[in-house]
């Protein structure tokens, strides 16, 4: 099968015929129908990491945000057949250890992160395999497409989880998102789906504008303002009562938590790069004086999915409105590489799989 292979940190993937994938007793293969390009694609594929003892192996087929069809199956499986439409997420548990147990699989014990280490090779490929499959695979509803799936990928699932689970927004929340990418655009969408009014800043006109399309009430230019925590507080009558950091520079994690209102929370969902190299400088006496939050934020449990998947089947959310671009697997270098300059906007997703 062809897959998409890291060779060397910063250079094109190589496009490889290597060997599909068998099911272990516990898992599934999956024919995979669309993967979402995503800017944890970007960090893996630029080396970073090696700061938390997390830089993704060289010769590692990357993509993490798969959805197809079930084709083969281990001899434990009898949840799953041959045919069955799944979502993939990244954070895959083992479904046995006390966090997967208690419904926190995203952060399972003995987990895997997919298309990030050997172990769990990725979803740049006609084929992916699923371990635990019972437990990580998420059936997808009829009316959701493969490519909508896909977009779920682990921005949207991230941006879902951060606000309805770690943050427990409420309708009337003010919500600040910073950072317009991928997952900030999700975050957007689903902060408005719960009610919440919602200020996005970036420093680029179109992603501004498709936050406004997704729901966003307010807007801010961070390069066209001097104090962008000052007018998010404007904006919101005293601050957010909850902000996202969906970028990961040292910058807007520092807006992020200076817009807050007093008992605000912070939800850290962007990853750092090497400017930061996983370390960022906070105003400690702040957040202590004013009761805030400080939450970290990453994917989402597998046991939870139908949660999200409900309100998608029921028009309450609408991940497909974020996808901008589909492309071949060959594509794949290029639209990495265009994330270096923030040159992309919204849900870049791998459709074909096959060559031309």
């Amino acid at each position: 099968m062809r897959a998409a292979v890291l060779a060397e940190y910063g250079e094109p993937l190589a496009i490889e015929d290597v060997d599909p994938p068998e099911p272990d007793p516990h898992g599934v293969v999956v024919d995979v129908e669309a993967c979402g390009i995503c800017r944890s694609d970007w960090h893996a594929w630029r080396g970073h990491g090696e700061w938390a003892d997390d830089r993704v192996p060289i010769g590692q087929i990357l993509g993490h945000e798969p959805a197809g069809r079930v084709v083969e199956i281990g001899d434990r499986v009898e949840a799953l057949g041959p045919g069955d439409r799944v979502a993939v997420p990244f954070n895959l548990g083992d479904g046995t250890c006390a966090q997967c147990r208690n419904g926190h699989g995203n952060v399972c014990e003995d987990g895997y992160a997919l298309g990030f280490e050997s172990d769990v090779p990725g979803a740049f490929a006609e084929r992916v395999h699923v371990p635990h499959a019972e437990f990580n695979a998420a059936r997808l509803p009829d009316g959701v497409s493969a490519t909508e799936a896909a977009a779920l990928g682990c921005r949207y699932v991230t941006a879902f989880h951060a606000l309805a689970h770690r943050a427990d927004i409420d309708g009337g929340d003010r919500v600040a998102v910073h950072g317009c990418g991928g997952l900030g655009l999700a975050a957007v969408q689903i902060a408005d789906a719960l009610g919440a009014s919602v200020v996005a800043v970036d420093v680029r006109d179109e992603p501004l504008a498709m936050a406004t399309t997704l729901g966003a009430d307010a807007t801010v230019d961070a390069s066209a303002v001097d104090d962008v925590a000052a007018e998010i507080e404007a904006i919101t009558d005293g601050g957010a009562h909850v902000s996202v950091d969906a970028l990961g520079r040292a910058e807007t994690c520092r807006n992020s938590v200076d817009c807050l209102r007093s008992r605000g929370a912070h939800v850290q969902v962007g990853l750092t790069t090497d400017a930061e190299r996983g370390e960022v400088s906070l105003p400690i006496d702040e957040i202590t004086r004013w009761d805030v939050s400080f939450l970290g934020s990453r994917g989402m449990p597998p046991s939870r999915y139908d949660e999200l998947l409900r309100m998608i089947d029921a028009g309450r959310l609408e991940p497909e409105r974020l996808v901008t671009n589909r492309v071949g697997l060959e594509d794949v270098s290029d639209r990495l590489a265009a994330m270096t300059d923030y040159e992309t906007s919204g849900i870049e997703v791998v459709t074909a799989f096959e060559s031309r």
